[in-house]
């Protein structure tokens, strides 16, 4: 690997992973949309390109005299006001760039998918790469988008394309200027914003963790293989109530049932809609989050040789940087 492209390269795991292709010596060109903020690029020395996974004619300039490809750009929110730009970047918009990657020849493609595209078995047992999808009656657009891309990602795959496959747990940590919804979840917390909490968990995992995992893949990882990048299993309860000790405030306390929360994202949604503003929540949300979102992560880990970080540790620097960056407001008296 020696000249890398990175779409989404001004995103949360896109800039991470420019980072990390930086310090092993590989000289990167990041794919920018236009007007695009690049507050995550700041001090950070690469080559720069305008780049559109709608214009398919931006995509072959972008990729020109690369030799590998690392494809992040998506659309990563969980309500937006004009459904069909999920539809239209995440999944026409791969389309597009695989075509160009097959085009140029490149010698791999690390596809970054995500865990809401793999299958969630019952309970709390631990799905894995070979799980089968089955969230079509709880998925919402970004889900669907994210299984049907990563789907047609491996049919690219099977047809000579050199990819792999990633799919990133729950991602936190430094430079989540967004923030994705981990990262809202924490700032809320901290801000004493969520005194109540649902049944259900997730699999989290520190960015910088995620973006050495793209890496890794390159390097490593199997032609048409799908690797979970992610860390350690924790319930809604359980996580909520680490970020309150760490932040220095008071935990959740009330459990709040599940209609009860379904109605709120309704609401919620009603409210977005009329505003044009993301809500925290949405109906169809609550169920797919209520379920225990855990994964097992050894394939990754014995393949790739993914090392993780010590969630403490990840969290503690996630909340110093939201705090700074004033995100979360309180000092952390625990009044």
């Amino acid at each position: 690997m020696k000249k890398a492209l990175v779409t989404g390269a001004a995103g949360f795991i896109g800039s991470n992973v420019v980072r990390v292709l930086l310090e092993e010596g590989v000289e990167v060109r990041g794919m920018i949309l236009p007007g695009e903020n690049q507050r995550n690029l700041t001090g950070i020395e690469i080559e720069k390109v305008e780049g559109n996974v709608l214009d398919p004619s931006s995509l072959d300039r972008a990729l020109k005299g690369c030799d590998t490809l690392f494809h992040l750009a998506a659309i990563y929110l969980i309500w937006c006001q004009d459904r069909s730009r999920f539809y239209k970047v995440n999944l026409q918009g791969s389309r597009n760039m695989l075509w160009a990657a097959k085009r140029a020849g490149v010698e791999k493609v690390v596809y970054t998918s995500s865990i809401a595209a793999i299958g969630i078995k019952p309970g709390k047992d631990l799905s894995d790469e070979e799980t089968e999808f089955n969230q079509y009656d709880l998925a919402n657009d970004y889900i669907l988008t994210k299984y049907l891309s990563q789907e047609e990602a491996l049919t690219f795959a099977r047809e000579g394309l050199p990819l792999v496959v990633v799919n990133p747990a729950f991602p936190f940590g430094e430079g989540d200027v967004v923030p994705t919804p981990t990262g809202k979840m924490i700032v809320e917390t901290a801000n004493r914003g969520t005194p109540v909490f649902f049944k259900g968990g997730m699999n989290i995992v520190d960015v910088k963790d995620v973006a050495r995992g793209h890496v890794l893949a390159a390097r490593k990882g199997e032609i048409g293989q799908k690797y979970i990048l992610g860390n350690e299993n924790f319930s809604m309860k359980r996580f909520l109530r680490l970020v309150a000790k760490m932040a220095g405030v008071k935990p959740p306390s009330l459990y709040m049932p599940i209609p009860v929360a379904r109605t709120i994202g309704y609401l919620m949604e009603r409210s977005a809609k009329k505003k044009g503003k993301a809500p925290l929540v949405t109906s169809k949300e609550v169920p797919y989050a209520a379920q225990y979102l855990f994964f097992d992560v050894t394939k990754a880990r014995e393949k790739l040789g993914l090392v993780s970080t010590p969630i403490e540790e990840s969290l503690r620097r996630s909340i110093e940087w939201f705090r700074k960056e004033g995100y979360i407001k309180n000092k952390g008296d625990r009044s």
